[in-house]
């Protein structure tokens, strides 16, 4: 998932801490598909489940939006879907451009989420003259040689850079230099930004990574116990004298 720091300032000085901000799109989406199915009202229980928190953390996450629902009743769906909203500045059209237009950036561009999310693909743009005046999703990509006026003509805030790993700081310089000040980064790299500019990394390579962590973890659980199974004298979990901070340590450790 990404990663980094979402550019919110209004949010920060009300005191909104980010861990808060963060799961601000879960309850989002969860309460989205409440109203979809004409769902007026909710319990903390309920969203909770819903958006993967639990229920505790859902109601003094409200609790800065000065949303505490009503007892018995639950929190009013339409007006949450409206607050949030509000709150992460959805409620505005935000002109996006995306940069480098190969697979990922033509699914990118093919995405349909953005639009109702108020997010509007202002252009797209890629360094291949070949693609100039391509269409993508209806959009005619344009060089990257016109980049600063695009960005000056639509009054972009926010870049989404979808390059090649070695072409990636090159055009988040230029989106900097031209008044971009939040860049979504899809290229497997590190970016350098200033202060005042917010930068969130999308790596997938590093997600997969991570799950293959817990599928590794699950397969010697698994392991250990079969083994267990196999030898009924051996010594279990529970008589082990060995602790850790959080209790027993595991019989096989992930590598």
């Amino acid at each position: 998932m990404a990663t980094g720091r979402t550019h919110r300032p209004a949010t920060r000085s009300r005191g909104i801490p980010e861990a808060t901000v963060a799961r601000l799109p879960l309850y989002l989406r969860a309460l989205t598909g409440l109203s979809e199915r004409s769902v007026p009202t909710v319990s903390s229980e309920e969203l909770a489940a819903a958006a993967g928190v639990n229920s505790a953390k859902l109601r003094k996450d409200f609790s800065y939006l000065g949303s505490y629902g009503t007892r018995g009743v639950g929190y009013d769906v339409e007006y949450l879907v409206y607050q949030i909203s509000r709150e992460l500045g959805l409620t505005q059209d935000w002109p996006v451009v995306i940069v480098g237009i190969g697979n990922l950036g033509a699914a990118l561009a093919n995405y349909g989420g953005f639009a109702s999310r108020g997010f509007r693909v202002a252009a797209l743009i890629d360094a291949d003259p070949a693609m100039a005046g391509k269409p993508v999703a209806g959009i005619p990509v344009q060089h990257s040689d016109e980049l600063e006026k695009i960005i000056s003509d639509n009054g972009v805030s926010i870049g989404v850079i979808a390059t090649p790993a070695g072409a990636a700081q090159p055009v988040c310089d230029r989106l900097v230099a031209a008044g971009v000040t939040s860049i979504l980064n899809f290229a497997p790299t590190v970016l350098t930004v200033p202060d005042g500019v917010d930068v969130r990394k999308v790596d997938l390579s590093i997600e997969l990574q991570i799950l293959a962590f817990h599928e590794q973890r699950k397969a010697g659980e698994e392991a250990a116990a079969a083994a267990d199974g196999a030898h009924p004298a051996a010594t279990r979990r529970g008589d082990s004298t060995e602790q850790g901070p959080d209790g027993d340590v595991p019989a096989v450790m992930p590598a």
